[in-house]
């Protein structure tokens, strides 16, 4: 009995028990189907996050007053004092080394928009800002124009629209350019309509109302508003130099005592990307550790139902015996049908996994993300499954081909 004999003759007591094959693959499957899925998942996040990064660009940074939130009691631990609007004009004439630089507020992020009789879910985002503002952020328009001069000079009524705002109110039959939309009281006209961004928000960035600063400061009247400032340098090489500076002329702006920390933040783009990959991390290793666990337990099974096949093919390993197969030949033949269920089973739970995982992600990304097909976690899905052939098939293996040939041919 050579080995390619020995491959055939696996294959033909695999077909000969097929329900005992199929549940046995189904085992394998369901353990390969997590692994395979939960990593699949966390990279298809991972893309999500990583796009809606490459929007803000990797040379890009935001300032803005730090606020701490008790994850306990949500309240507010800790608050600086909210930048002015004096500070962020100060601070745009005092920057010197040419970035563009965003100027917005934030004027409700519970919104309710009206256009004649329909009215959406009070969770708009009413956002004052410059005409910077949409390229620094990443934003693109897809109809209209953006922000100009004389809009922002005069405060004139006007705004610019996400596209999930324009879905609701116009369902896409009415041209949205031209429109006036009332907001906080306030009747805009429409002048741009922004095109669909992804984002770690849940689509908040697509439920926006951008309108001109000056006439945000007139809707809040004598509410306390805090501004922010988005700035984008030219190079991206630039980046340590830009941040270093920009700290610099805040603490002066602020007038923040030598010796004192910041009261302000400052929160670079690269550095939010490289915590993300730290946290998808630190979820692949968890979820490889579940997908570790449930295929411990398909191991098991199988070397269980391996034992039992030994056990009922006892007088079949006593023939094979005496006409000359070798220990090592029936060894081999053990070894290749747990390997070829594990292959059966693994080959479907990649299959599973590459379809649960890409519909977790989209539907955690909010249909955002694109379909992942992880190359690197399908290879080692199909190793780990000849690693558990192995593993279940190698003591039924040994058992056998340690069989005594006239014992086994009495086996009844």
């Amino acid at each position: 009995m050579n080995f390619v004999e020995n491959i055939r003759e696996g294959l033909r007591s695999i077909t000969g028990n097929r329900l005992r094959t199929v549940l046995t693959a189904l085992i394998i499957a369901i353990g390969i189907t997590s692994l395979v899925g939960i990593l699949t998942a966390i990279d298809g996040l991972q893309q999500s996050v990583d796009d809606s990064f490459a929007g803000l660009g990797a040379n890009t940074f935001s300032i803005g007053a730090r606020q701490e939130v008790s994850r306990r009691s949500g309240r507010v631990r800790k608050q600086d004092k909210p930048i002015s609007y004096q500070e962020v004009n100060a601070f745009k004439q005092r920057f010197p080394l040419g970035a563009t630089i965003a100027i917005s507020s934030q004027v409700a992020d519970a919104a309710q928009v009206k256009f004649g009789s329909r009215k959406s879910n009070p969770n708009m985002q009413l956002v004052g800002g410059d005409d910077s503002y949409l390229p620094v952020k990443g934003y693109s328009l897809s109809r209209g124009r953006n922000l100009n001069t004389n809009d922002l000079a005069y405060a004139l009524n006007v705004a610019v629209i996400g596209s999930e705002v324009a879905k609701t109110l116009f369902k896409g039959k009415l041209n949205p350019i031209n429109q006036v939309i009332r907001v906080a009281g306030v009747q805009y006209k429409i002048v741009g309509v922004l095109d669909e961004k992804g984002g770690l928000t849940g689509g908040g960035e697509n439920r926006i109302i951008l309108v001109p600063l000056d006439n945000a400061r007139a809707v809040a009247g004598s509410g306390k508003m805090t501004f922010d400032i988005t700035a984008s340098v030219p190079n991206a090489a630039d980046q340590d130099e830009a941040v270093g500076e920009a700290r610099g002329v805040m603490r002066l702006v602020r007038h923040d005592p030598l010796g004192q920390p910041d009261s302000f933040d400052i929160e670079r783009a690269d550095e939010l990307a490289r915590e993300t990959d730290n946290i998808t991390g630190y979820l692949r290793i968890g979820g490889f550790g579940i997908g570790f666990i449930t295929l411990l337990g398909a191991a098991i099974a199988l070397l269980n139902i391996m034992l039992v096949s030994v056990t009922e093919r006892t007088r079949e390993i006593g023939i094979r015996k005496s006409l000359g197969a070798t220990p090592k030949r029936i060894r081999e033949q053990f070894l290749i049908e747990a390997i070829v269920i594990c292959l059966l089973g693994g080959v479907g739970g990649i299959v599973l996994g590459l379809g649960v995982g890409n519909l977790i992600a989209l539907l955690v990304s909010g249909g955002k993300g694109g379909f992942v097909v992880p190359w690197l976690w399908m290879g080692l899905g199909l190793l780990v499954c000849v690693s558990v052939g192995l593993f279940a098939g190698l003591y039924p293996a040994v058992r056998a081909s340690r069989l005594d040939p006239i014992e086994a041919l009495r086996y009844e």
